[in-house]
């Protein structure tokens, strides 16, 4: 029994500043994007259906493009990759995925982002059957949900998560355009350059909710080893054009193939092809 008299504050969360102009012009911003794709029937939260169909065909050439390409070039910031096929990548140990937040962001939004990552993890690990959790205890895979006005917090964060960036790299973290909504950087290992063993993605804070929880979505498989995206692939987040907010059927069979133990970290797209083709007929049951 306490008999001090007094009692302990009430511990309160800091409350944000005010946005910048800056920030605020981007909030706005995001904001008419995002209306504009809903009116245009985009960002569909349906994960597909009999419109969307896809064959085996499709599902093992989807797969190929995806997962054996690359959009832009490592260390090179935005700047577009050769075109030419690599090798396959993936996590060849545990992925513990952490979100991180800017001081900009309200612990509403927090909250939000917060249980879309913590619904969204299981479903990843049950998909591709590789030990993938969320935790706050040593990440490999920091998930950084932050603004404009968190650059410094940014460039603090990159100086421990990706002390050997590239400036290229630094400058699209600290000061990225502004069509360019979210994005993440996959690192391998120095012993297997194709064994992904840490990654840093980036979520514009600005964003509304949906196009936030999109961004979440897509990045957080693009690390786990889909880094590229294709105008072809359908229904699937990996395709730039906003049909689909979230994680889709067609892209859970990817991630499932993707970690399939017939495939190997290191395959050419040559050697893994026959093998991709029984996992296509298998994700879709056409066994022939």
């Amino acid at each position: 029994m306490d008999t001090s008299g007094t009692t302990s504050p009430p511990v309160v969360a800091p409350v944000p500043a005010p946005p910048s102009e800056a920030s605020a012009a981007l909030r706005s911003y995001y904001s008419k994007v995002q209306a504009d794709l809903l009116t245009r029937g985009l960002l569909r939260t349906d994960g597909g259906g009999p419109d969307t169909p896809f064959t085996p065909d499709i599902l093992a050439r989807n797969f190929e493009r995806i997962a054996f390409y690359d959009e832009y070039n490592s260390g090179g910031g935005l700047e577009r990759s050769s075109g030419q096929a690599g090798q396959l990548r993936r996590w060849s140990g545990p992925v513990k995925v952490n979100v991180e937040f800017g001081p900009s962001v309200p612990e509403s939004q927090r909250a939000t982002d917060r249980a879309t990552v913590a619904a969204y993890v299981p479903r990843l690990a049950n998909t591709t059957g590789h030990a993938i959790r969320q935790t706050t205890s040593k990440p490999n895979f920091n998930v950084l949900v932050m603004g404009a006005d968190d650059r410094d917090t940014v460039n603090a964060r990159l100086d421990s998560l990706l002390p050997n960036a590239s400036p290229k790299t630094r400058a699209l973290f600290a000061n990225p355009p502004r069509n360019i909504y979210c994005f993440v950087v996959a690192l391998a290992s120095d012993t297997d350059p194709n064994a992904y063993t840490s990654a840093v993605a980036l979520v514009r804070a600005e964003h509304p909710d949906l196009l936030r929880k999109s961004c979440l979505h897509e990045e957080i498989a693009q690390g786990l080893g889909l880094a590229n995206d294709s105008p072809e692939a359908r229904p699937s987040i990996f395709n730039d054009d906003e049909e689909f907010a979230l994680l889709t059927t067609h892209d859970e069979k990817l991630l499932s193939m993707l970690y399939d133990n017939r495939l190997s970290i290191g395959m050419s797209v040559d050697e893994a092809r026959p093998i991709v083709y029984i996992l296509a007929r298998e994700q879709t049951a056409q066994n022939f």
